[in-house]
C-alpha cells in the first residue's frame, strides 16, 4: 500500500506527464494547420499571483532524474535551447491543473515556481515575448523551456523544432508599475459632458497625473470615471450620476476610501480641503 508521501509523489509525476514534460518533440506538423500573423499575438500580461500548491512539489523525479524547484524566481536568467508543444497536448491538463491552450502565451519549465513570468528572446532574430510558466518540462535532451505554439510563432520558430533563446524572469509588480508610468496621456477634451451630476476628485495640470489617479480609482468605486479638460486643468470626474441619491451614495463611497469629492459644474468655482484639488 502506498504511503501518503509516495502517493503525493505519484500524483505529482502524473501531473507532470500529462502536461508537456514527457515529450517535447513537437515539430511543424504539430501546429493547428492554419498560419497566424505573429504581430497579432499579444504577450502574456504579468500579474502578481500566489504560488500554486499544484505543480510545485519538490523534489520530483522524471525519467530517473531528480529536480529541485528554485525557492524564488527573482533574478533568474538562463540561455539554451527552447522547444514548443502544440496540438498533441492541446486541451490536456498542465502540471498545475490548468488546461493547456496552444493559442495562449504559456510555457513549461523544470524548476521555476508556478506561476512565473519570463521574457524569452530568440537569439537568431532578436524577437522576444513574455510567457507565463504553468507547466513542467521539457524532459527531452538539453532543452531548457517548452513554449506554447503561439509563443513559438511569436518568436518565429514554429516551423522548426527548437531555437536558441535567452530567458529572463519578469517581476510582475515592477512590470505593472512601469506600464502605469509609461501609459500614454489620457485623451481629454473640453467637450460637453453627458447629462447628470458629477463629483470631481482631482484636478491636475498634467494629463498623466490625472490618468494615474483614474487608474487608482477604477477598482475602488463602482461608477463611471473620466478625465475632462476644463479651464486648462485635467479634472478626474466620477459620473454621470443620475440623481441626488446616487450622487450622495457616490460621495460616501469615495469618503470611505479617503477621497474628497465635491459636485462639479462647468464655469463655477469651488473650495476644497486639499490644495491639489483646486478648481
Amino acid at each position: 500500500m502506498l504511503s501518503a508521501d509516495n502517493l503525493l509523489r505519484g500524483l505529482c509525476l502524473v501531473a507532470v506527464l500529462v502536461g508537456s514534460g514527457c515529450a517535447s518533440i513537437s515539430g511543424p506538423s504539430d501546429g493547428p494547420g492554419q498560419p497566424i500573423d505573429p504581430a497579432s499575438i499579444a504577450d502574456a500580461v504579468p500579474q502578481v499571483e500566489p504560488i500554486t500548491r499544484a505543480g510545485n512539489y519538490t523534489p520530483y523525479t522524471v525519467f530517473g532524474q531528480t529536480y529541485h524547484l528554485l525557492p524564488t524566481a527573482e533574478g533568474y536568467r538562463s540561455s539554451g535551447t527552447a522547444s514548443w508543444y502544440g496540438s498533441k497536448f492541446h486541451g490536456r491538463l498542465t502540471s498545475n491543473g490548468e488546461v493547456y491552450d496552444m493559442y495562449q502565451m504559456t510555457a513549461a519549465h523544470k524548476t521555476l515556481p508556478i506561476p512565473s513570468y519570463v521574457r524569452v528572446t530568440n537569439r537568431d532574430n532578436d524577437q522576444s515575448a513574455i510567457v507565463r510558466i504553468n507547466d513542467r518540462g521539457p524532459f527531452h535532451g538539453d532543452r531548457i523551456i517548452d513554449l506554447s505554439w503561439a509563443a513559438a510563432t511569436k518568436l518565429g520558430y514554429q516551423q522548426h523544432g527548437t531555437a536558441a533563446v535567452d530567458i529572463e524572469v519578469v517581476d510582475p509588480a515592477a512590470w505593472q508599475l512601469v506600464q502605469h508610468q509609461a501609459a500614454p496621456p489620457v485623451a481629454a477634451v473640453a467637450a460637453a459632458l453627458l447629462p447628470g451630476d458629477y463629483l470631481q476628485v482631482g484636478a491636475f495640470s498634467e494629463p498623466d497625473l490625472a490618468h494615474l489617479m483614474l487608474v487608482e480609482l477604477i477598482d475602488k468605486v463602482p461608477y463611471a470615471l473620466q478625465v475632462h479638460l476644463d479651464a486648462g486643468r485635467y479634472k478626474v470626474l466620477v459620473g454621470p450620476l443620475i440623481d441626488q441619491t446616487v450622487l450622495d451614495s457616490a460621495r460616501q463611497r469615495l469618503a470611505a476610501v479617503s477621497i474628497d469629492a465635491f459636485k462639479f459644474a462647468n464655469q463655477t468655482s469651488c473650495a476644497v480641503s486639499k490644495p491639489e484639488l483646486k478648481c
